[in-house]
């Protein structure tokens, strides 16, 4: 017997189903039913490849005596995070504020108009680790609500506002000035693991974004930064939190040594992470960093790639009804691939798999030594057991791809496919993958032919079918990631739409009191309209704006942007300087908007070798302040304002390079060039 569910697209959705539980999506119906029948409101919120959330389901939604409970005494309501972010940002602000914490699965009890007053998150079948019993907090909730209603909604009320009243609360600071960055860095550094990498104890999260933010001060000549984000990469990929074998990062280690993994994959983190491996190699010159960020990407066009051009959101945790256990290894099952023993045995030591294995009796593998220290131990030439280790591996992981694979969030979201698509089109630039490349347009393409119906963007498709209207984030992330794009692929109409999304912000998301909302202005009335400050494992929607204001200001001249963009900056400057941790991407806008910022323009036959030489040693180095427009001679009409007026040196092809609205003489010659940018 299925419920209300089961005509959903989302996977995380479908998986309820056939619960017993009458489950209804986020509806107009499902609202007004508990108006009707004066029921309150049990909302689920999780997503598909959340490890809880299919624990709590197996437990209670499953259970018929429990469902039985719930459908005569609630109108029950589950909602996909990923793509409701709305519904799960004014409901996880209201968990963390009564309970001081959150998580998913989220579950939250409210009134027929979307007022909560009760919730927390995972509840267990029975009393155990101090929690509840999910039963007895809805008996709990059925009792205030028959007899103590009127004080439960009065107290939620006020918090209520009080949550609504914080989405617009300005938080002045001073002028923004470069010893900013000095000051967050020392903070940041304060509370760094020099023991075993990252922030914080367990369960430890990678923090990409910050440690973006860490490179960009390295650039500018930050040592101790770069040595900071240097150590945190290299202790995040011996294993566990990365995979070895097929290359791609889990969603956080449970343990504080990054070996136990919540084994869920996340394509946000993977592009993110990417990125990050990417631009440490280009400064470090660590052959390992371009590896990792290499097998990332191949493992998402591997396994989390449509056909069509977009990107799969998440990889479950569990398979085969473990978790983890796609992963997991024995020394039996490795002599069993490897016949040869002396290859057995190479495998086993370097990756530690023993009879006692480091995770439930089985092994996650890991690797504290690097192919330097090994073939020192073992009196081999190094460049022979990398190769060795290499074709192992490969062996190693076609076996794996037999065992049952975890479950595929097969949903596209835009906001999530903009990150891996400006990881791509970076990548495919700087290690000359054209693959990379030719990845990031088709994913351009089908984001802009399929989710885009009658002219407004949607969030999330699913099997031909695109839904929800789009957030800040997707708008501002994909107009982002189209202006990556289109500096490695300079085809107009990435420049044009990414300018085109823009306005769409101006024209629908403005707050009035500063900044943006994080839905639009003709979205469904909710419980107070959302508006996200602070970076989670994603930038939020307005960190994004910011560095597309300045980006695009930079590009067209337009002073008013980057104004606007400052005095976002401005007015978060307390809290950024206070919680740099959550507020990265915001970092990285404010090291943008003090520079230096250097404008390229190149122009002349992009297929001349002459052109391709200026554009090459460009991102064959790390260049967080670069803005390059490249073009034919004459550049079309609707190109950017940062390639007007700029005739060719000696009728041969062209670089300008200019700082702070000033530039430089025009160049013929790459090193000229280079010189210029050093300057």
């Amino acid at each position: 017997m299925s419920n209300h569910l089961v005509n959903e697209s989302s996977p995380y959705l479908l998986q309820h189903a056939g619960n017993p539980v009458d489950w209804y999506p986020w509806s107009a119906e499902a609202l007004s039913k508990a108006s009707t029948e004066d029921k309150p409101i049990f909302l689920s919120i999780g997503y598909a490849a959340c490890h809880w959330c299919h624990v709590m389901a197996h437990e209670t939604f499953e259970d018929p005596s429990t469902a039985s409970f719930m459908n005569a005494n609630f109108v029950c309501i589950k909602v996909d995070r990923e793509e409701r972010p709305d519904l799960d940002s004014i409901y996880m602000s209201f968990v963390v504020a009564t309970t001081g914490g959150g998580g998913w699965p989220m579950s939250v009890f409210l009134t027929s108009d979307g007022q909560p007053f009760y919730g927390g998150t995972y509840f267990p079948p029975v009393r155990r680790h101090n929690l509840p019993a999910f039963r007895e907090v809805l008996e709990t909730v059925v009792r205030l609500w028959r007899t103590g209603r009127a004080a439960i909604l009065s107290s939620s009320e006020n918090l209520s506002h009080s949550l609504s009243a914080q989405q617009t609360a300005q938080h002045i600071h001073s002028t923004l000035s470069p010893g900013f960055l000095e000051q967050v860095a020392q903070t940041i550094a304060q509370s760094y693991d020099w023991k075993n990498g990252g922030w914080g104890a367990a369960p430890k999260f990678p923090q990409p974004i910050l440690i973006e933010f860490l490179l960009r001060l390295g650039s500018r000549g930050d040592s101790a930064s770069l040595d900071m984000a240097v150590h945190a990469l290299r202790a995040m990929t011996q294993g566990g939190m990365y995979d070895l074998l097929g290359g791609g990062f889990a969603r956080y280690s449970v343990d504080s040594i990054w070996l136990i993994p919540h084994f869920e994959k996340m394509l946000y983190d993977n592009a993110q992470l990417a990125l990050v491996y990417l631009h440490a190699s280009l400064m470090t010159g660590d052959q390992w960093f371009r590896e990792v960020c290499e097998a990332t990407l191949d493992f998402v066009l591997r396994e989390m790639a449509h056909p069509a051009g977009g990107f799969f959101s998440s990889l479950d945790a569990d398979s085969d009804g473990e978790e983890g256990k796609y992963y997991l290894w024995t020394p039996q099952e490795i002599r069993t691939v490897f016949t040869n023993h002396d290859d057995a045995d190479l495998f086993i030591g370097v990756y530690g798999v023993s009879e006692a294995g480091n995770f439930d009796g089985r092994t996650i593998l890991r690797r504290l030594l690097t192919d330097e220290q090994i073939a020192s131990q073992l009196d081999i030439d190094e460049c022979t057991l990398a190769a060795r280790l290499t074709e192992l591996r490969k062996r190693l992981l076609e076996v794996r791809t037999t065992r049952v694979r975890p479950a595929t969030d097969d949903k596209v979201l835009v906001s999530w496919n903009a990150l891996m698509l400006s990881t791509l089109a970076e990548a495919g630039r700087s290690l000359g993958r054209q693959d990379y490349i030719a990845a990031a347009i088709n994913n351009a393409n089908f984001i802009l032919e399929h989710m885009l119906v009658d002219g407004r963007l949607k969030r999330s498709w699913r099997e031909g079918s695109a839904k929800h209207d789009a957030y800040l984030e997707d708008f501002a992330g994909l107009a982002l990631a189209l202006l990556t794009l289109y500096q490695s692929d300079p085809d107009l109409r990435w420049y044009q739409a990414s300018i085109h999304l823009l306005e769409q912000v101006q024209a629908h998301f403005v707050d009035p009191s500063g900044g943006f909302f994080d839905t639009r202005d003709d979205h469904e009335a909710l419980l107070y309209r959302p508006k996200d400050q602070q970076d989670n494992a994603t930038p939020s929607g307005n960190a994004h704006a910011v560095l597309l204001l300045l980006q695009l200001a930079t590009y067209e001249g337009r002073s008013v942007w980057r104004t606007l963009a400052e005095e976002m900056i401005v007015s978060n400057l307390g809290l950024i300087a206070r919680y740099p941790s959550a507020f990265a991407q915001w970092l990285c806008g404010v090291d943008f908007a003090l520079g230096p910022v250097y404008e390229v323009a190149v122009l002349g036959n992009l297929d001349d070798p002459a052109t391709q030489g200026l554009l090459e040693p460009l991102w064959h180095a790390y260049h967080p302040r670069l803005v390059l427009a490249a073009s034919s001679f004459p550049p079309p009409a609707s190109s950017p304002a940062l390639l007007k007026d700029r005739p060719l040196l000696n009728s041969r092809p062209t670089a300008y390079v200019c700082q702070g609205f000033v530039c430089h003489q025009p160049v013929n010659e790459p090193g000229s060039m280079m010189t210029q940018l050093s300057e």
